[in-house]
């Protein structure tokens, strides 16, 4: 906490999500003067008002980003801490730094924290949360202790506090899922290893251009002092030879690709470290190509933090498949129903879409995000049989699958509960292979976030098929 160090006034936690949460309590226990303003009303946080209050933390309700909340508290304002949620360059932010106020970020003050500890920082647009989750995994079935935290996980400020409070739970390694906003607000982040797994247009409404979203991306991995890259990206690949120099996985073999890499699958899916082989894949009990790509990276970061070939193989056989991310929640031999909540933008419900067994019954909605559909929209006719559609795009998203050509049957509903009911009878009269729930879209319009979208679908499945 060295930038907060220099001052005992007050400190502004901005927001009273996990990140805000974890902030606030972690600067309180390090004696700062803390005050957490949130824009909501008091009654949405009935709960954890009364345990941070009778820690001795100080709530204000009814404070929205504005530069009028602040005025009263500028002359005893040392610092704000912002949670990854608000733009690193929004006008009231910029406003206090005029004010020569100190803008930092959760996962900044946790790394004065935490940076003692190898952190293993994992980037992209999509596959963050599975290799996270398949590294962690891979590292303590091996006795090697790790942490999850950052944008999946714990707060990173949460784990902080824990083991300031008890540094006997600090583990061997830290594996942070970090978000295009966490790198853009923590530029000090310098991991051991750091894993770039996809880079496809998302979050363009935040940052304003791909030249930009990517900039952020690769800032993580100059930092980092060994970087993983998966070669089957069509972006990273491109630009193979202009990024910073790491290790390159692939899940084609050496004759297929202009450059040589460090990991890849032979024709027969076994793992080869250059020419030296490995395991076979076939021990991964997850769907996808795409998941090939998640499991080469796990490995490679593996070897490179010293585990044998066979400690991998047992992580990597022993791994399930991550909640929401193409989670399997039933199946009966005639049809399987995946729940992909997580697929936030065309490019991950692509990948959703390509996993599946057709023909597809896909359940898609929610708040559109900007992006390109062109490969969504082709892997919808060539796996979908209907699309039924929800939430606050449906219209918008029938006007694109319409104009594609797409010859299926195409149903829209306000809510999730009518689509999948409508998905559940469609697919006894038409003999589905699957039922896919990969929104494509933000969960904003209807639920707090991806998760609680994919545990009412779930719920609603389960009503549904018993």
């Amino acid at each position: 906490m060295k930038e907060l160090s220099l001052t005992n006034q007050i400190v502004i936690v901005v927001g009273l999500g996990s990140s805000g949460i974890g902030a606030a309590r972690f600067l309180n226990y390090n004696n700062k003067n803390v005050i957490v303003f949130e824009k909501s009303q008091e009654e949405s946080f009935n709960e954890i008002t009364q345990s941070l209050r009778a820690e001795g933390i100080q709530i204000e309700f009814n404070k929205p980003l504005t530069f009028a909340s602040f005025k009263a508290y500028l002359s005893n304002l040392s610092a704000i801490v912002i949670s990854p949620g608000i733009p690193w360059d929004h006008k009231t932010i910029n406003q206090l730094r005029e004010e020569k106020i100190i803008v930092t970020s959760e996962v900044a003050i946790a790394w004065e924290e935490l940076n003692s500890i190898p952190w293993v920082g994992v980037t992209g647009t999509n596959g963050k949360t599975t290799v996270t989750r398949m590294l962690d995994h891979v590292l303590n079935n091996s006795g090697v202790t790790s942490n999850v935290g950052a944008n999946v996980g714990k707060a990173a400020s949460e784990l902080a506090l824990a083991f300031q409070k008890d540094p006997e739970q600090k583990p061997k390694w830290l594996i942070m899922e970090l978000s295009s906003y966490q790198i853009e607000s923590a530029q000090k982040v310098s991991p051991q290893i750091g894993i770039w797994t996809t880079l496809t247009p998302d979050h363009l409404e935040r940052h304003g251009s791909m030249e930009k979203y990517i900039n952020i991306k690769r800032g993580l991995l100059e930092k980092s002092s060994t970087r993983i890259y998966n070669a089957d990206d069509k972006y990273l690949a491109k630009h193979r030879a202009d990024l910073p120099g790491g290790k390159w996985v692939s899940t084609k073999g050496p004759g297929s690709l202009t450059f040589p890499n460090d990991l890849w699958l032979s024709s027969e899916g076994v793992l080869m470290e250059n020419n030296r082989a490995l395991f076979n894949s076939n021990i991964l009990h997850l769907k996808g190509n795409h998941n090939l790509q998640n499991l080469l990276l796990v490995t490679a970061a593996a070897i490179e933090i010293g585990l044998s070939e066979e400690q991998i193989r047992y992580g990597i056989n022993t791994f399930k498949a991550i909640p929401h991310r193409l989670e399997m929640i039933y199946n009966d031999k005639q049809l399987e129903i995946l729940n992909d909540s997580k697929a936030t933008n065309f490019d991950s419900a692509n990948i959703g879409l390509k996993a599946t067994s057709k023909p597809t019954i896909l359940i898609a909605g929610g708040r559109l995000k900007k992006g390109n559909s062109r490969d969504w929209l082709t892997s919808i006719k060539e796996r979908a049989s209907v699309v039924i559609l929800f939430g606050e795009s449906r219209m918008q998203l029938k006007s694109l699958i319409e104009k594609s050509d797409f010859d299926g049957q195409i149903h829209c509903y306000s809510s999730l509960n009518l689509a999948v009911s409508k998905a559940v009878k469609v697919s006894q009269s038409l003999n589905a292979k699957s039922i896919l729930f990969s929104p494509a879209c933000a969960s904003f319009d209807l639920y707090k976030n991806f998760e609680e979208r994919g545990n009412h679908f779930r719920e609603l499945i389960k009503e549904a098929v018993n």
